[in-house]
């Protein structure tokens, strides 16, 4: 199973590291190129949930912590803001909950001034829903910084599905995305062979290969967020003790 094992993982070189989350940011500040706009956005809105998260878990009301997290998204936009980035901070989520905890210390009061609206937002995000969800979250005693690391480990995950099932052709994502992360899925080999109209054999083969591309697509994800190569295996094996968690 994939979360026993992971050196299965493959070992890829530094060109997967061409376009990750970190040289994104690091470039940012000094770029206006479209594609680095679009990157850009899309990280303020894969990471926004994580971050709202973490925000709440501060005692923050689900206004306050919208304001607060958006507020901390339009200045993380900023030039001046992202040519002060510390790349040394090795991971992603590391400098993301830092850059946090710094903007909340520093730009509090800043932030919760401004109307809800009022402030100029680069991106578009929406905040629907996000209290509905919050709602449905844990209520353990875990630390926010602990609620952030599940939502940033649970996030990456359903990009990577997402991003499989984009790769897989009819329902054969639908039946087999049982057996990704388990040896039997909730249906037989046997059931799933019927409803795809396959053999067994076929079947199993189908698995083995959706395993494979899951493990790289997981791989090529977990490469966005750290520094270097030599990082990757260690933070996949963070990300699989926080989900198992």
């Amino acid at each position: 199973m994939l979360s026993n094992t992971p050196n299965e993982f493959p070992r890829h070189g530094a060109g997967v590291f061409a376009t990750t989350h970190w040289s994104v940011v690091v470039k940012a500040g000094d770029s206006s190129s479209p594609e680095v706009g679009l990157a850009m956005e899309r990280l303020c809105q894969t990471y926004w949930y994580p971050l709202y998260v973490f925000v709440r878990r501060k005692g923050y009301s689900h206004e306050d912590a919208c304001d607060l997290t958006q507020g901390f998204f339009a200045r993380f936009l900023e030039k001046d803001y992202l040519r002060s980035v510390d790349a040394n901070l090795g991971k992603f989520r590391t400098f993301l909950l830092t850059s946090m905890s710094h903007f909340l210390s520093n730009e509090r009061d800043k932030a919760q001034s401004q109307k809800r609206g009022g402030g100029v937002l680069f991106i578009s995000i929406s905040d629907a829903g996000a209290d509905e969800r919050y709602q449905m979250e844990s209520s353990d005693q875990a630390t926010p910084e602990t609620f952030f690391e599940r939502r940033w480990a649970e996030t990456l995950m359903a990009i990577v599905l997402e991003r499989l099932a984009a790769e897989t052709t009819g329902q054969r994502f639908e039946v087999l995305k049982g057996f990704l992360l388990e040896e039997r899925g909730a249906m037989s080999y046997e059931e799933a062979s019927a409803r795809l109209g396959m053999s067994v054999t076929g079947v199993t083969s189908a698995i083995h290969r959706m395993r494979a591309r899951f493990r790289a697509l997981l791989f090529e994800e977990v490469a966005n967020t750290v520094e270097t190569p030599e990082g990757v295996q260690a933070e996949l094996r963070h990300l699989l003790a926080v989900l198992s968690d």
